[in-house]
């Protein structure tokens, strides 16, 4: 039994001690809850500071974005160039006697020659065969690469007969569509020897 609380009135006593124990307690669970007086939330300005660097962040990882962009056609272009390039040479090679009279020689030039005769309906000699392969092959490098010239030198003449060929493309890695705009000059060269 509690001493201070009478035998009588015990059991009012201990409700009464209850109930105030209760009470203080909701008071310090109260006090924990609420926040300090000098700290309220945030403010309008760091909000608009936070909002900038997040637009200054993204803004950064968009322009990474587009110069890598730019870089990967880049790329694209020269592993086209490659491709063209072994396209041609293996067409020198599959058509020997021509190359060695020199049918394949093309000077420097950005213009496709036009087809005498399409080999692809009828039949045709070894000479007009390679002015259709060089035809079909220029046409396909003015198609695929931005403001292409190309060259075909016959290096060494005779069996066996050296092809030294030149791709060049402007790659326009600047910011500009404009075509007055002068970009970066690439080119890609293959060697090939021809034997008979």
């Amino acid at each position: 039994m509690d001493r201070g609380c009478a035998t009588r009135d015990h059991y009012r006593c201990i409700r009464t001690r209850f109930q105030s124990m209760n009470t203080a307690m909701k008071n310090i669970s109260g006090l924990r809850s609420s926040p300090p007086l000098n700290q309220q939330g945030f403010s309008l300005i760091e909000v608009l500071v936070a909002i900038i660097i997040i637009a200054i962040a993204l803004f950064g990882t968009a322009g990474l974005q587009l110069a890598a962009m730019r870089l990967g056609q880049g790329g694209v272009f020269r592993s086209h160039a490659v491709f063209l390039a072994q396209d041609i040479a293996e067409r020198i090679e599959g058509n020997a006697t021509a190359a060695i009279a020199g049918s394949y020689a093309v000077a420097s030039t950005n213009t496709a020659p036009a087809l005498d005769q399409t080999c692809e309906t009828g039949a045709c000699t070894q000479t007009q065969l390679a002015a259709y392969d060089v035809s079909q092959w220029a046409n396909t490098v003015a198609s695929s690469l931005p403001q292409s010239t190309w060259s075909i030198t016959q290096t060494v003449t005779g069996n066996p007969s050296t092809y030294r060929i030149v791709i060049s493309w402007i790659d326009r890695r600047t910011k500009t569509t404009d075509a007055n705009i002068a970009g970066i000059a690439d080119s890609y060269t293959l060697t090939r020897t021809v034997l008979q």
